[in-house]
Parts: structure tokens; C-alpha cells; sequence
């Protein structure tokens, strides 16, 4: 069955456009995972209640740039130093508040990133400031919210899913430690939420009657 158009795109054809964007850039979203698993690490080395109050920024600073080097391997976008450096300030301000959200239940904190998560690709691709960054994700989220909540939702649960069964046989059936085996499930899993969420971008761009141009998509 061929693809469906970003304005038609449903949850499921979400995912298996995300596989096939990490097909097609295996080595790529391979390195999109070491940030992942520097952070499963360093959370695992760390009592809760450290980690509770420093997960924000450990978060924010290598998460983020996960997030945006998803963006430019779908996107094939070159985008300049400045607006990198504005998707990364952008992207690290809407990550803060996540860990104290999804700390209460994983959801809040997949819904207040559904609504202002796409701030990355916007500063990105359409070269906006930090502030109109997260005003245009709004509206896109607004178009659609419903699709971009239940994609990062889903998203997010094939890769817990896929990630602990990869975990287990990893350590179970191989020579390797725990820590080694997380890293290596992180690598392995944690792009699939990175580029998922890349290409909501063009799902809500299509769905935004006040939709800008968005970048064509290589994936």
C-alpha cells in the first residue's frame, strides 16, 4: 500500500514512515541514540532524587540536539548556525518541564510536548525566532491535536515496548552487562521517537489552514 499525503497520514502510517526514514538513514539515527543513552545511563548511576532535579537539563541538552539532527536527516534541510542555535534554545525550553510531567504520568508530559514540541523543526525549516517558534508549534499542534498526541503517544510506546524486549535479549542471550546492554537498546530503539516526531512536522503543516511551505522530505 503506498504511502498516504501528510494531511491524510494516520497514526500507524506515522510509524511505518518513521521505520522507513530509519531504513533509509541507518548510521545516521544510530546517532541520534548515543544521546539517549548517555542520559538512561547517567539517570541509572544517580540516586532518584538527584536525578529527578538535574533530568531537566540533562535532558534538554542532549535530548535536544537529537531532536533536531532528526529533523535535518529527514528533512535533508541545511539550515545555518543561527537557526540551529535557536531550534536547540527552543527545543531545550519546551524539554524543561517534561521530566516534572511525566514524572506525575508519562501522558502530561507527551501532551504538553505534543503542544509545543514542533518548535524545533519550526526554527529549523522555517527560520524563526525562539518566541514565533513556539507561538507557530501552537497553532500547528492546534490543527491536529488529537494526531500529534496519539503519534508521540504511540511513538513513545513501541519504542518502550521494542527497547525492554531488545534490553533483555541483549543481556539475557549475549555476554553483555546491564549498562551495556541499555546503551546498546538505546542506540539501537530511541531514534524511532526522534524521527517520528520530525515528521509530525509535515502531518500538522498539512493539516494548518495557516500552513507555511514545508521542507521537502527525503524519508
Amino acid at each position: 500500500m503506498s504511502a498516504l499525503p501528510p494531511e491524510q497520514r494516520t497514526v500507524g502510517q506515522l510509524v511505518a514512515e518513521t521505520i522507513q526514514a530509519y531504513r533509509n538513514h541507518v548510521l545516521g539515527a544510530f546517532a541520534l541514540g548515543i544521546p539517549a543513552a548517555v542520559v538512561d545511563v547517567v539517570g541509572t548511576e544517580l540516586d532518584r532524587t538527584t536525578w529527578f532535579l538535574i533530568s531537566p537539563v540533562a535532558g534538554a541538552l542532549f535530548l535536544t540536539p537529537a531532536y533536531i539532527g532528526a529533523v535535518l536527516l529527514v528533512s535533508g534541510a541545511r539550515p545555518g548556525r543561527r537557526a540551529i542555535v535557536t531550534a536547540f534554545a527552543a527545543g531545550a525550553l519546551a524539554f524543561l518541564p517534561f521530566p516534572f510531567l511525566a514524572a506525575i504520568f508519562i501522558l502530561p508530559g507527551l501532551a504538553w510536548f505534543a503542544l509545543v514540541g514542533l518548535c524545533v523543526p519550526v526554527a529549523l525549516l522555517e527560520r524563526r525566532g525562539v518566541q514565533d517558534s513556539f507561538a507557530r508549534a501552537y497553532r500547528l499542534a492546534r490543527a491536529d491535536y488529537v494526531h500529534v498526541l496519539g503519534g508521540l503517544a504511540t511513538l513513545a510506546l513501541v519504542v518502550f515496548l521494542t527497547r525492554t524486549v531488545l534490553f533483555f535479549l541483549l543481556r539475557d542471550l549475549g555476554d553483555s552487562t546491564s549498562v551495556v546492554a541499555s546503551v546498546l537498546a538505546d542506540i539501537v530503539i530511541s531514534p524511532i521517537l526522534f524521527l517520528g516526531a520530525a515528521l509530525l512536522y509535515d502531518d500538522q503543516v498539512a493539516r494548518a489552514v495557516d500552513s507555511a511551505p514545508s521542507t521537502t522530505r527525503e524519508a
